[in-house]
């Protein structure tokens, strides 16, 4: 796999570099700015991006607008964002519009090479793939009130695995339940969201997310 690590710290960029190399993935560019990403991308056709929600010049969401820039002019580039906060609301926004083959990951994931490396994968074949923690925070966010207080224990597991991305099978085996009981569960899910199940993942997730934001 082929892959352009936007990162502008030195080191942390660096790093990610050896990291991924250490994981059998080739780094084909790398940049320290989102300055000429786009045409760095359009250059050596990557895989996937692993990008820093938070570039230069102003460190705001210049990442982020690069990352769209892509997922709209590079179909099938995969795009993986990573940010040191939990900024749900516009990579939020980016799946919404834009949910095959894009991530969000938290920077303290880095320190788990093979995460990393399995999320980048699962970008750049087409999938989601989002931080267990910011779908964790979302749900609890939605206080007590909401339509989630309908779902069980068990609905909520299988919701937060949606979220995060992860295929049936993965979620079955995960949870250790069987392929029969997990489309149960989820045909529960979006009939207490009044969400319509869908046979894509990605639409799936989307849903889910769409839901949680708002």
């Amino acid at each position: 796999m082929r892959v352009i690590v936007a990162e502008d710290s030195v080191l942390l960029r660096r790093g990610l570099v050896r990291l991924l190399a250490d994981c059998g993935i080739e780094v084909v560019g790398e940049t320290g700015s989102a300055e000429g990403l786009l045409a760095l991308v359009e250059a050596e056709r990557p895989d996937a991006v692993l990008l820093d929600i938070r570039m230069p010049p102003t460190h705001t969401d210049e990442g982020v607008r690069a990352a769209e820039a892509i997922l709209t002019r590079r179909p099938g580039t995969g795009v993986l964002l990573l940010s040191q906060y939990l900024e749900t609301s516009a990579a939020v926004q980016v799946l919404a519009r834009s949910p095959r083959g894009f991530g969000y990951l938290l920077k303290e994931r880095i320190a788990d090479p093979e995460e990393l490396c399995a999320a980048l994968r699962r970008v750049a074949a087409g999938e989601s793939a989002v931080d267990p923690e910011i779908v964790s925070r979302l749900l609890r966010r939605r206080g007590t009130q909401g339509a989630l207080d309908a779902l069980t224990a068990r609905e909520r597991q299988v919701l937060g695995q949606m979220a995060e991305g992860w295929s049936n099978e993965e979620i079955g085996r995960r949870l250790r339940v069987s392929a029969k009981t997990l489309e149960t569960h989820i045909r529960s899910v979006f009939t207490k969201l009044g969400l319509e199940p869908d046979v894509s993942a990605n639409r799936r997730v989307l849903a889910v997310l769409t839901y949680l934001r708002a």
